[in-house]
């Protein structure tokens, strides 16, 4: 599989400033081939950016568990109801920077939080 067949979306969606990981940084904090970073891409599990000519995936979308780098708890399962309920990747980008004013943020910063339940319950409904 060419990298063209992964998926990204263009870096002009993420906010001026926003934070990035290569792919090859995030393989080395997950402790995994850069291969696997770009399967996890590939299944829809993470999503990136194309910067400079390299894929790169928002640093919010990270955290630690146990003190170890991980992918953010909820991520995955915010993407894939986002997903079901018919959003591109492009779609899912620009949501998961778009300032939540109520809860004081934006999907991807509320992800580590106790209002990550709030995010997903929100995106359910938006499919609706």
């Amino acid at each position: 599989m060419t990298v063209s067949s992964i998926p990204y979306v263009s870096d002009d969606l993420l906010p001026e400033g926003t934070s990035t990981y290569s792919t090859a940084t995030v393989a080395k904090g997950l402790g995994v081939s850069q291969t696997k970073v770009l399967q996890l891409l590939r299944d829809h599990h993470l999503i990136a950016v194309r910067r400079g000519g390299d894929m790169h995936v928002p640093r919010l979308f990270f955290g630690e568990v146990d003190g170890a780098f991980s992918v953010a708890k909820h991520l995955t399962g915010l993407l894939s109801v986002l997903r079901d309920g018919g959003f591109h990747d492009d779609e899912i980008m620009r949501w998961m920077f778009q300032p939540l004013d109520d809860l004081d943020g934006c999907p991807a910063e509320l992800l580590h939080t106790d209002s990550a339940r709030e995010v997903i319950r929100r995106a359910q409904s938006m499919a609706f």
